[in-house]
């Protein structure tokens, strides 16, 4: 007989908390980097608008600020397991939700950074609120779709990868083919 008794737990492996903390930091770091990228291209456009009014507007600190701040945001909301009762489903009702879901999440952040801001600033609330968009519901509705879109990429692959595993994803995007 075993001396092991019906009501011992199952055998589990524990992953060591330093592969835990470098999968943690790499999964951060793409999420920050492609959030960098995406603010800073939306700052140059930014900045491209306004020079055509002779403008001068150079805001490239903040992309960088707002994709490490907002990427610590969705590392913890994707641990909320956002969209699991989609997994079944195609990819693109994952991909889609995801990306309007998260859209939200950044856009509410940067509506209460800016806010928090101005307070600090000893602005009135009013004056604090930021006018996403043009101040209007139709702008509004506008950045959450660009948002939206350009969060697709970023849940296509991460999608992809969770289906035919990550290491296959990136040797099929990578790496050099046979012809």
């Amino acid at each position: 007989m075993s001396d092991a008794s019906a009501s011992d737990p199952p055998f589990v492996i524990k992953r060591p908390w330093r592969a835990i903390l470098v999968s943690e930091f790499k999964q951060f770091l793409a999420i920050f980097l492609y959030l960098w990228l995406l603010f800073a291209l939306f700052a140059y456009h930014d900045s491209i608008v306004l020079a055509q009014h002779n403008i001068d507007y150079k805001p490239y600190g903040f992309a960088f600020i707002n994709a490490f701040v907002l990427a610590k945001v969705m590392l913890v909301a994707e641990k909320l397991n956002l969209g699991r009762k989609l997994r079944h489903r195609p990819l693109v009702f994952p991909i889609l939700y995801k990306s309007v879901i998260f859209a939200a999440i950044l856009i509410s952040f940067e509506f209460i950074e800016k806010t928090v801001i101005g307070l600090i600033k000893g602005k009135p609330l009013a004056d604090s609120v930021p006018d996403i968009g043009g101040g209007t519901f139709f702008g509004l509705m506008i950045v959450a779709v660009i948002v939206s879109v350009a969060l697709v990429p970023f849940f296509a692959y991460r999608e992809v990868g969770r289906i035919i595993g990550r290491d296959e994803l990136r040797a099929i995007l990578l790496k050099a083919r046979a012809e």
